[in-house]
């Protein structure tokens, strides 16, 4: 009789430690999928900010500033690691802060502008004002890039990469490195 409880006994304990076991493993992957998205948006977040500071740092404008001041305008998505502020890969340290697209600093105040979503009535307008100044401006949008932007950044899962507005570029006043126009030109590598 000893025994049949001992063994009852045996099997109720290893249906616990089992039972225990899946919750710890379900418990596991439910709290690893947000992670694994955060992550993602982490790694495009910090794409994106490297590919901006690699096209910054091939950029040459007509009186170099000391410290490159870049300025968000919009909502954005991808700009959480950019606007911590952080170095390009020359040393030059980069300052990002955040401006409303009617803001009339923009004009005076920055070297480049990283573009978010805007109307295109704010588009119109904040292009107008930069007109004839020497700035780089970078779109994250899903526009055609026609328009406006030296630099349109096509954001994917595996890679971040860019076109180039060759007219815009021209009007701009800012020289870009050939190099970055070539990378511009690549196709993405096919998954």
């Amino acid at each position: 009789m000893k025994v049949a409880v001992w063994a009852t006994e045996r099997v109720v304990g290893c249906k616990q430690v089992l039972l225990a076991g899946l919750l710890c493993l379900l418990t596991g992957v439910a709290c690893a999928q947000p992670e694994i998205a955060v992550s993602k948006a982490d790694q495009r977040a910090r794409a994106v900010t490297q590919v901006v500071l690699g096209i910054l740092s091939y950029a040459r404008w007509p009186v170099e500033p000391q410290q490159s001041r870049l300025c968000v305008v919009g909502p954005t998505e991808y700009t959480d690691d950019l606007v911590k502020g952080t170095t390009q890969p020359t040393g030059r340290p980069v300052t990002v802060r955040r401006l409303l697209a009617d803001n009339p600093a923009i004009a005076g105040e920055c070297d480049a502008v990283y573009i978010g979503k805007l109307t295109s009535d704010e588009r119109s307008r904040l292009f107008a004002s930069l007109t004839g100044r020497p700035v780089v401006s970078i779109s994250e949008g899903d526009d055609q890039c026609t328009v406006g932007s030296l630099f349109c950044l096509r954001v994917g899962d595996q890679q971040v990469s860019f076109e180039v507005n060759l007219d815009s570029v021209a009007r701009s006043g800012v020289r870009i490195h050939p190099s970055v126009l070539q990378l511009s030109r690549r196709k993405p590598a096919a998954p």
